[in-house]
């Protein structure tokens, strides 16, 4: 048995795994399947159990009475159909009736193509009376009887697993709606609530991912809050500093107050930027036809703050490289943001050469440093953390994440093969017509 790379045979997995691996319509179905066939065989065989012994008992009735009739004859002398000394008598049965003076039946099923027979035989002095009777009409009610007890088994697992299908579909309906509304909570909507009805344990479920998207809700609302609170009352004594920063006499300590407080107004802006974007609806894009590769250049020059009055300038170490250029309907500002971001963490955390590839519709900032860390690969990025290895706020790439949701964009993060880090940002067909350059 061949088997793809990396699977295990179905052979080779325990039954916990393998009803691990089988969903819940397909779980639903089994047990009320598996319930109606257990039911179904103990009810059957209680039904044949029951109606085999009460055919014998009558049988057996029967025989007794006709062999009553048979010894009040032979005691008499009158000929009847009953067998004297028959040597067809079943050895129990004779055993039987010679160690003890009773009157016995036995169901003789002697197989081989012969049919059923039910004998009765007692002693009459030194004789051995006996009669018997054909047993097949029972033998043949009795198969019917199999036959339709195997229908009704049958049916009742079909009618079971129809019903289990029928059941796990609406429960997983269900359960469904609660987990789509939980991916939705966990990708940025808040306002998504599941509104249960019933008072079930699903409904119960969707109660509790309410609950926890208002507490969620309401947490971030308060920490947005305080967020741009903070930073609002930061502003003016930080413009205070820059202003007192500036009229300070030429030389090193006041260069090194004027980088602190530039940093802190940087770090004030970002914080500012990050509370807008928190708030859904508050930050609109703008529209305007632009060429991409002169987005790219200008971002490039914002990254190091040098930028020329027409964006052409880059910063030495950042290469903008035109691969397909095109003229765009976005809003400049924000891909502009986007770019300068993604430039800016990877002269921070990467290494030379620094690339920005403009390949449309896509833009792509290369460096060759260490790469991006595994969390912010499988995470994505968040605010306050850099990783292991970063050195900053993680302010740049949450800014990124949020611009980009507001295009309708898409931010990529990934570590290429042959060392480094790339992020990919992805423009929406939907923001507008794309054409090539004209040159």
């Amino acid at each position: 048995m061949s088997t793809s790379r990396g699977a295990r045979p179905l052979a080779f997995l325990s039954p916990a795994r393998i009803m691990a691996r089988i969903g819940l319509r397909t779980k639903t179905a089994l047990v009320v399947a598996g319930t109606a066939a257990i039911i179904a065989t103990l009810i059957g065989f209680l039904v044949h159990q029951r109606t085999t012994e009460d055919q014998q008992r009558q049988a057996a009735r029967a025989a007794d009475a006709q062999l009553l009739r048979a010894l009040d004859d032979h005691a008499v002398g009158i000929d009847s159909d009953a067998l004297v000394n028959p040597r067809e008598l079943p050895a129990a049965l004779r055993k039987a009736v010679t160690d003890r003076p009773v009157r016995a039946t036995y169901l003789q099923s002697p197989g081989g193509g012969r049919e059923p027979v039910m004998w009765a035989a007692a002693r009459s002095g030194d004789d051995i009376v006996a009669v018997r009777r054909s047993y097949a009409p029972q033998a043949e009610t009795q198969a019917d009887l199999e036959r339709v007890l195997i229908g009704a088994g049958a049916g009742a697992t079909a009618f079971g697993c129809v019903l289990g299908v029928a059941v796990a579909a609406w429960a997983g309906r269900r359960i469904g709606a609660s987990a789509r509304t939980a991916r939705r909570i966990a990708d940025g909507d808040l306002t998504a609530r599941v509104r249960p009805t019933g008072t079930d344990q699903i409904a119960e479920l969707g109660a509790a991912v309410d609950t926890m998207a208002d507490a969620l809700s309401s947490r971030l609302e308060a920490e947005r809050r305080v967020t741009a609170d903070v930073a609002h009352e930061l502003r003016t004594p930080v413009a205070g500093l820059v202003t007192a920063a500036g009229l300070l006499p030429p030389g090193r300590p006041a260069d090194l107050v004027r980088k602190g407080v530039d940093q802190l107004r940087l770090l004030v802006e970002d914080v500012l930027e990050v509370a807008r974007l928190d708030v859904p609806g508050v930050e609109q894009a703008r529209y305007e036809e632009v060429q991409l590769s002169s987005l790219a250049r200008r971002a490039a020059a914002a990254a190091r703050g040098t930028s020329s009055s027409d964006g052409t300038t880059p910063p030495d170490d950042v290469e903008v490289r035109v691969c397909a250029d095109a003229i765009v309907e976005t809003d400049p500002r924000r891909v502009e943001r986007i770019l300068t971001n993604l430039v800016n963490n990877a002269r921070r955390h990467g290494a030379p050469p620094i690339v920005l590839e403009v390949d449309a519709p896509a833009l792509r900032v290369r460096d060759h440093g260490p790469g991006f860390p595994d969390d912010l690969l499988a995470e994505g990025p968040r605010r306050f953390h850099t990783g292991a290895r970063g050195r900053g706020t993680g302010l740049g790439l949450t800014i990124v994440a949020g611009q980009a949701q507001v295009l309708g964009a898409r931010v990529t993060y990934e570590n290429p093969p042959d060392g480094g880090a790339r992020a990919t940002l992805e423009l929406p067909p939907e923001s507008g017509q794309q054409r090539p350059e004209e040159r």
